[in-house]
């Protein structure tokens, strides 16, 4: 069952804005449907006359170009995205009956209805192609890999996504130094999409020309799904150690990148211009540790990066984060960021190999694909909420560096756990 959220009242609220007013209709369905969830007992017994021009409703027409934490997270949350299909549909339903309240519903309201259903569509497109890929393209690099640089080979999947990092930052930045406000909401956010999708005829010209790897043609049996499914249920344990093992890559990933431009400028008070250029130098941080760390698992083995990383970030990640807390700045931001980004390079170059070799070889996609959904799901796609919620109940700014401690301890007891089994992914490399 969908139960609406106060951010859902928000979204509902701008539809009104796309007729250029508030009829009372609409309302007084937001104050009784939403009051009780937004933590003001005054506002479910609030007039249309008090609301009309208040801050709850005024403005708000440029939340509908963007989707909600809530969906994201749903989007994130592994292979099986029916509740963000479900939340789109009960968003859309939300919507459609809030402009039949007026008397007649004008082409404004449908426009910005349509507008907001492009925005959740596009996003769910693009969660779908990234959870299809990530196993596949990870095992498969594994797989063909030349002897002794596995993990060199296999850590260019992540170093791949940061060169769009750094892309989506660089747009962010000149975009916010180039246009205002209004340009940027009216259709500046447009850009961004639109150089995506010119990559997309590149990425059918390369895979018409991919071949299998050695290892796959060599197997003489292909399982069926329910074999699939028997064999990853029967290795249930390598799954939950493989998940624990990914929580320290996801834990940082969205907190250096996704998380951080909303941490500088709502936590720190930085520009919004400043928090994207320290995400784009992260990017590129990132670009360069994450190999690094991928050939040396090749040369001393994938354990003792991996503990090695998890147990400087369990020291390090909340002092580091309590400083810049104490004292705020473009450099100091900058410098913090960057030591997260050598732990997560280093871990991640070696874990992304792991992970391929830990799971039986006759599941390894399916079983990699789901160890890290699961990862995304639990650690990755809540730590911008988590976070947030951990600043606001403690009043700690650091605060999120406990999240990434706990997501370290997580790969520490991962990576010892599929020591003590003997996983020749941990043993060092040959």
């Amino acid at each position: 069952m969908f139960t609406p959220a106060p951010r859902d009242g928000v979204n509902a609220s701008g539809v009104g804005v796309g007729d250029g007013r508030h009829a009372d209709e609409e309302l007084w369905v937001l104050t009784k449907t939403f009051g009780p969830m937004m933590g003001d007992p005054q506002l479910a017994g609030s007039t249309p006359s008090d609301l009309r021009n208040s801050s709850i409703v005024s403005g708000k027409g440029a939340w509908l170009r963007t989707p909600s934490t809530l969906f994201e997270i749903l989007v994130s949350a592994g292979d099986d995205r029916s509740y963000a299909w479900a939340y789109y549909s009960r968003a859309m339903d939300l919507l459609h009956v809030l402009a039949s309240l007026d008397a007649v519903t004008t082409k404004g309201e449908l426009d910005v209805i349509a507008a907001y259903r492009d925005v959740l569509i596009g996003r769910l497109l693009q969660g779908f192609s990234a959870g299809a890929e990530l196993g596949g393209v990870s095992v498969y690099l594994a797989e063909m890999a030349t002897p002794g640089r596995k993990g060199f080979f296999t850590s260019w999947q992540s170093a791949s996504q940061q060169i769009s990092i750094v892309v989506a930052a660089a747009l962010g930045f000149a975009l916010n130094r180039s246009l205002d406000a209004a340009a940027i909401a009216a259709w500046g956010w447009r850009v961004p999409f639109f150089v995506g999708c010119m990559i997309v005829p590149i990425i059918f010209v390369l895979r018409r020309n991919l071949q299998e790897t050695q290892a796959f043609n060599a197997r003489t049996h292909r399982p069926s799904m329910n074999e699939v499914f028997r064999t990853l249920v029967e290795n249930w344990t390598v799954v939950i150690a493989g998940m624990m093992l990914v929580a320290m890559t996801t834990a940082s990933f969205y907190l250096i990148t996704v998380y951080a431009p909303t941490f500088g400028k709502t936590v720190l008070h930085l520009s919004t211009a400043d928090s994207l250029l320290v995400t784009l130098c992260v990017a590129v941080s990132n670009f360069v540790w994450l190999p690094i760390g991928g050939a040396l698992s090749d040369k001393i083995g994938r354990r003792p990066l991996l503990v090695a990383m998890t147990l400087l970030n369990i020291a390090t990640a909340y002092p580091a984060l309590s400083l810049l807390a104490h004292a705020p700045s473009f450099v100091n931001m900058l410098v913090t960021l960057l030591w997260l980004s050598f732990m997560y390079g280093i871990y991640n170059g070696a874990m992304v190999v792991a992970l391929t070799e830990v799971m039986p070889a006759e599941v390894r996609v399916a079983g990699f694909s789901l160890a890290y959904s699961l990862a995304t799901a639990v650690f990755g796609g809540f730590t911008p909420a988590i976070s947030t919620g951990l600043i606001h109940v403690t009043g700690d700014k650091a605060a999120p560096g406990d999240w990434m401690s706990c997501a370290a301890i997580c790969g520490l007891s991962a990576t010892l756990a599929l020591d003590r089994r003997r996983a020749p992914a941990l043993t060092p490399a040959h």
